[in-house]
């Protein structure tokens, strides 16, 4: 679900990690550095995500992440997925009220 949401948010625009973390967090997704780090270098080694350093006017240089074509292949595949999910969820809720 995290890979998902990150793809999501790298979708629209690349971003720096302390950047994900308050756009996690804005949409009540609490995730820490020692969570995020990791999995931007596995999204990266799978040549999901690339990066690009980037001069900052408020200290060192940042590393801004964004999506690879295989990222952006990934993404619609998750979001297909996602998609089903919610379909069937939503049966099962509409099934699930039919029955009470």
């Amino acid at each position: 679900m995290l890979e998902y949401c990150i793809l999501l948010l790298l979708n629209k625009r690349a971003c720096y990690a302390n950047d994900i973390i308050s756009k996690l967090k804005a949409a009540e997704m609490i995730v820490v550095e020692g969570t995020l780090y990791p999995l931007l270098t596995r999204l990266k080694n799978d040549n999901l995500l690339k990066y690009e350093w980037q001069e900052s006017t408020q200290g060192p240089p940042r590393k801004y992440y964004a999506l690879t074509t295989d990222g952006e292949e990934a993404l619609r595949q998750l979001d297909n997925s996602w998609n089903e999910i919610a379909k069937t969820v939503t049966i099962l809720q509409t099934k699930r009220l039919e029955i009470q």
